[in-house]
């Protein structure tokens, strides 16, 4: 039986304007998590939102909110995020010089932790703290922008990371972001992704977020 698999729209590409009515059209549509980027224009190129808007997505839906923290020094942030309504809080390899120690205070603080690691990033450099994660996160394209070019390559690593956990016996979640659209979660999908995260292809699909939501599903 293929494993469980989650649909999590990244609220990056909706309208800001109806934010509270585009969340709970997703959750209605059947959205299994609502994803929350967060950049800090510094190891990102952009420059999005904070705890605020995270506690408005809570007041908004009581779906798991997937908060990823694309940001210098995360640790410094942890707490808020978690008080604003945070559910997972995934943070880059490639910012924490003390991985572990931060992953620990995420679970301390009732979080689910995750960790996530750019396309130009070796799937090795994640190995050590595989055991100690509910949640992998393969950037699949170069982070900072909705929208951004997917890179195939990316898929192969997924795999890499897939054999890992289930030679550790790990039930962490293996989730994809960037380009995720019909065309391409097939591919994450059969390289053992079970999470996948997509902007423009749920919030400016043709027909409509419900529509969006289900071609993904069928996909």
């Amino acid at each position: 039986m293929p494993a469980p698999f989650v649909i999590a729209p990244s609220i990056l590409s909706s309208d800001f304007l109806h934010l509270e009515d585009e969340i709970r059209a997703c959750q209605a549509a059947g959205a299994d998590w609502i994803h929350v980027d967060v950049m800090d224009g510094r190891f990102v190129p952009n420059l999005t939102m904070g705890p605020f808007i995270v506690a408005h997505c809570r007041r908004a839906t009581d779906l798991p909110l997937d908060v990823h923290l694309m940001v210098e020094k995360p640790e410094s942030l942890l707490e808020s995020f978690a008080k604003a309504g945070a559910s997972h809080l995934t943070v880059h390899v490639e910012t924490c010089p003390h991985l572990h120690r931060t992953l620990q205070e995420i679970r301390s603080l009732g979080c689910q932790a995750g960790v996530t690691l750019n396309p130009g990033t070796p799937a090795a450099s994640i190995f050590p703290v595989l055991p100690f994660v509910d949640l992998v996160l393969v950037m699949s394209v170069d982070p900072g922008f909705s929208g951004g070019t997917y890179i195939p390559e990316t898929v192969a690593k997924v795999a890499e990371i897939r054999t890992r956990l289930d030679d550790l016996g790990s039930s962490a979640w293996l989730e994809v972001d960037g380009g995720i659209t019909t065309d391409t979660l097939p591919q994450m999908r059969a390289a053992g992704a079970t999470a996948f995260v997509s902007a423009t292809a749920v919030f400016k699909y043709p027909g409509g977020i419900a529509a969006g939501i289900a071609a993904l599903r069928e996909a």
